[in-house]
């Protein structure tokens, strides 16, 4: 008989205001069935003498004083994939312990259970259930299923990469002349070693390069607010494959939804530490650059197919823009009842509007197909307006890059 797959195993990490909110939560994920929870002030590591952290100046001075709480769970006889549903309703679980008890939760990692149990620190363990695992339902959930999608669209395919590569030098020598002249995150295309480097199996893997240039992980930096408008003039550039000039147009989407992202991801936190979060600078100014240069490529919008026209509406409303023509393509839009066309359109047009009040059913439908959705929309603290901005690349990415929507897609996300 073959062996079954080796357990699953899910840390989680809560940051708690006191030791007696974090014991307390401690118990009560002990009680969920997980098998190692730990308690230890919030920078613990840098009170053991032993320790590299050892009288070191704390990396989150905000949480001075707070406590946190590591816990292992353990999950056997499924795949990975299998699980994903019920890890993701775990997750929300978990994080609604820390709102609780007054805290949030600070992360999870996850990995084979005996490797991860094998690294547990145990510095401050306060429940030890060997052998303990989290109960499963019978049978596992599945992930909801995804309405019928609205009509095809197709912008276009990606080209050659030798010649977006091409396309993309030449745009970067006629906007800078030289690597010397070039943004940080720029200089690379003109480097004469770039030049004689090995060609790009696909269109793609160079753009993919170039986002990650751009804002390293998604994160945007001081460099990504220079690079902005050079993305902005790809975007306009005749010479770049109709499927790369989108893909450029979901990396702007991507990068000025960073700011109502981060606050989404941070709003438990927030609201434990009783405070505003401020949006970070660069987040503001990368969609501050974005806005400026909005027009010029509005401008072209008459000419554009449905496909580059939803991912511009997308950056009219990251932006703030109420151009009278994007305000106005929602409702021409051929999006059947029912269809995941038709919610898409309802959020977009939406937060084109303003319309508040039309949010939340708009993000509710939405969160009723897309997981992604339903989680970030799980917690009480999230602003709904924050949240549909924070959504918008995976919307345009569900609706543009759906294998229902293009055939030639030059990033296969589903």
């Amino acid at each position: 008989m073959a062996a079954g797959p080796p357990a699953w195993g899910v840390q989680y990490t809560l940051s708690l205001p006191s030791e007696d909110s974090a014991l307390a939560a401690a118990a009560e994920l002990s009680g969920m069935g997980h098998r190692l929870t730990a308690v230890r002030v919030h920078g613990h590591f840098r009170f053991v003498p032993s320790s590299f952290w050892y009288g070191r100046p704390s990396m989150d001075p905000e949480l001075e004083g707070w406590w946190q709480v590591f816990s292992l769970a353990v999950h056997s006889g499924y795949e990975r994939g299998a699980l994903e549903p019920f890890l993701r309703g775990e997750r929300m679980r978990v994080a609604q312990v820390a709102r609780d008890h007054g805290g949030f939760q600070q992360g999870c990692g996850e990995g084979h259970a005996a490797t991860l149990e094998g690294v547990f620190t145990r510095d401050g363990l306060v429940h030890d259930r060997p052998g303990a695992q989290v109960a499963l339902p019978s049978p596992l959930p599945d992930d909801p299923a995804r309405p019928p999608a609205g009509p095809p669209w197709n912008a276009g395919g990606a080209g050659e990469p030798a010649e977006v590569v091409q396309a993309v030098v030449a745009v970067a020598e006629r906007l800078y002349g030289s690597a010397e002249d070039a943004p940080d995150a720029l200089g690379w295309l003109l480097d004469e070693e770039f030049a004689f480097g090995e060609p790009y199996g696909t269109a793609d893997e160079f753009l993919g390069d170039l986002a990650d240039a751009v804002a390293h992980q998604g994160t945007c930096t001081d460099t990504t607010v220079e690079a902005v408008p050079f993305l902005m003039e790809l975007a306009c550039d005749d010479d770049i494959a109709p499927g790369s000039r989108l893909t450029l147009l979901h990396d702007l989407v991507r990068l000025g939804a960073s700011g109502p992202a981060a606050a989404v991801a941070l709003a438990d936190r927030i609201t434990a530490l009783g405070g505003v979060q401020d949006e970070s600078a660069a987040d503001h100014l990368t969609r501050q650059a974005i806005g400026r240069g909005l027009p010029r490529l509005l401008s072209r919008w008459d000419d554009e197919s449905d496909a580059v026209r939803f991912t511009l509406a997308a950056l009219a409303a990251l932006c703030g823009t109420h151009d009278r023509r994007v305000l106005a393509w929602p409702a021409t839009l051929p999006a059947p009842a029912q269809s995941s066309r038709a919610d898409a359109v309802s959020l977009l047009a939406a937060l084109l509007s303003g319309d508040r009040k039309g949010l939340t059913p708009a993000l509710d439908r939405l969160a009723s197909w897309l997981p992604g959705v339903a989680e970030k929309a799980a917690g009480p603290n999230v602003d709904r307006e924050d949240l549909g901005l924070a959504v918008l690349p995976d919307l345009v990415r569900e609706e543009v890059w759906s294998e229902h929507s293009m055939e030639n897609s030059p990033r296969k996300y589903i």
